[in-house]
């Protein structure tokens, strides 16, 4: 018997992600492990600042109207979903990064940028780098409590992030009937010991998480 498959990302990726394993003909459990609210911020002056870094698609959701104010910056975003919430906003995006929050930033160096505005989550992977001067936390990610991890047993469950991977670990005393598929080798690696498999999605996007898990629900279904 197939797999199903646990998202444990907050919403609104939630719902489009177990929509996207539905699609495949693969049933979803929805369990969030997180909820996303916005923060109150004051933004500093557009003109102190050559570029606007966007490292979620969660910090144009949440910048409330605050953000149209850096509608005449160029914006760098990570990941094509970051990207195309940037654009619906109204913001100019020149460079949309496959990678992750540092990456970006070094490649916006190296393209010129000495003084942009980094809008992020209150749980920001990205502390400081030479291109920022200026880091606004936009919104936070919540635990939500309680969490029953009951319905993860015999599924494979996804963690989009390494504090998505530490708070699975923390939630769930028995590991073994848990397959996990991380985003990254950074998220795998707070995972712990003890799941009954582990495997990295080969790139750090959403469909590659879901193509990876796929694929292990298969290989542990022929076992």
């Amino acid at each position: 018997m197939t797999r199903p498959i646990a998202v444990l990302r907050p919403e609104p990726g939630n719902a489009a992600t177990a929509a996207a394993i539905e699609a495949q003909g693969r049933r979803a459990i929805r369990l969030p492990l997180f909820r996303i609210v916005a923060l109150p911020w004051d933004g500093p002056d557009p003109g102190a600042h050559d570029a606007l870094m966007l490292t979620s698609a969660s910090a144009v959701r949440h910048a409330g109207p605050a953000l149209a104010r850096y509608a005449a910056l160029p914006v760098h975003a990570v990941g094509a979903a970051t990207a195309a919430a940037a654009r619906a906003a109204g913001l100019q995006v020149v460079a949309t990064g496959s990678s992750n929050g540092r990456a970006l930033l070094d490649a916006a160096q190296a393209g010129g940028v000495r003084s942009a505005l980094l809008l992020t989550a209150r749980e920001r992977a990205v502390a400081s780098h030479p291109a920022v001067t200026a880091i606004e936390a936009v919104y936070a990610s919540e635990a939500i409590e309680p969490v029953d991890p009951a319905p993860l047993a015999g599924s494979i469950a996804l963690v989009h992030s390494a504090r998505a991977a530490a708070r699975l670990a923390d939630i769930v005393p028995d590991r073994r009937p848990i397959a996990v598929v991380a985003i990254s080798s950074a998220a795998a690696a707070m995972l712990g010991d003890g799941w009954g498999a582990v495997t990295v999605a080969a790139r750090p996007d959403d469909a590659a998480v879901i193509a990876a898990a796929i694929t292990l629900a298969d290989t542990l279904a022929r076992d």
